[in-house]
């Protein structure tokens, strides 16, 4: 699927029905992640190549636990965030110097590219560092983050702009919108579900081209951090050699986890 080419205005929220049954859906996706657990040990397995996790709005790197967990049973040297609660510029700067930093400090720690992989507002932040400093990023996986579309179309708009001061109608946010679905200068793959219940899915997919594509897996929004078929795709996406990247093709057990 490409990015939206339509009226912004008319993508809407998640139903009520569907935010408010999120939690249970969350517990079903964690259960069943420990149930499948030995089925996804047979996942590609990594170069040892360093990953850096970026939590969602409102969470820190504690919400990623699992998922950095998994990432260094498959033998990447996995980084979290570390710049505490994500309240977008407040925790990665005003033009995203705390989050480039903390790259350029793992790249020279490694001396190779770092993989992004960003969860909500974690992956909006990743698509815009790897804008900024592409030569320092291998690729970018985005879970379930609402880099395009209407920034409105979200149960949580309104805490949002009230954490972060951040105002939907300042042209700073229409660009960042309006550029979000661009294509990136690296290999990025967006995760999205239809049945996400804080954030439309449209919001979550971007442009395609030879090195970007959209993966639409069954989640609820929280679980893109704890669902056993978002952590095969991103397994099988970090898998692939620098330089050799290709799009996914769902298979094995987890391909009907997949539209």
């Amino acid at each position: 699927m490409t990015g939206y080419s339509g009226d912004p205005e008319e993508i809407t929220a998640p139903s009520l029905a569907l935010a408010m049954s999120e939690p249970l859906r969350l517990m079903s996706e964690t259960m069943s992640l420990f149930m499948l657990s030995p089925l996804l040990a047979r996942a590609p397995r990594g170069d040892r190549h360093p990953v850096m996790v970026l939590p969602g709005f409102a969470t820190n790197d504690q919400m990623t636990v699992l998922l950095r967990s998994f990432l260094m049973q498959l033998r990447y040297d996995v980084y979290p965030l570390d710049l505490g609660w994500n309240f977008d510029q407040h925790t990665v700067g005003e033009n995203g110097e705390h989050v480039a930093e903390r790259i350029a400090q793992i790249r020279a720690k490694t001396g190779k590219t770092v993989s992004l992989v960003g969860w909500s507002l974690g992956g909006v932040i990743a698509r815009e560092a790897a804008r900024r400093d592409p030569d320092d990023i291998r690729q970018v996986i985005t879970l379930g983050s609402p880099f395009t579309g209407n920034p409105y179309a979200t149960s949580l708009a309104n805490v949002y702009q009230a954490a972060t001061g951040n105002d939907f109608t300042s042209e700073k946010s229409k660009a960042r919108y309006a550029e979000g679905s661009e294509l990136l200068p690296v290999p990025s793959s967006a995760i999205y579900s239809k049945l996400d219940g804080i954030t439309s899915w449209r919001n979550c997919f971007g442009k395609t081209d030879a090195i970007n594509e959209n993966i639409e897996v069954i989640s609820s929004h929280f679980g893109f951090v704890a669902n056993p078929a978002v952590f095969f795709a991103m397994a099988d996406r970090l898998a692939l050699e620098a330089g050799k990247w290709k799009k996914f093709e769902p298979s094995g057990p987890f391909r009907h986890f997949f539209a």
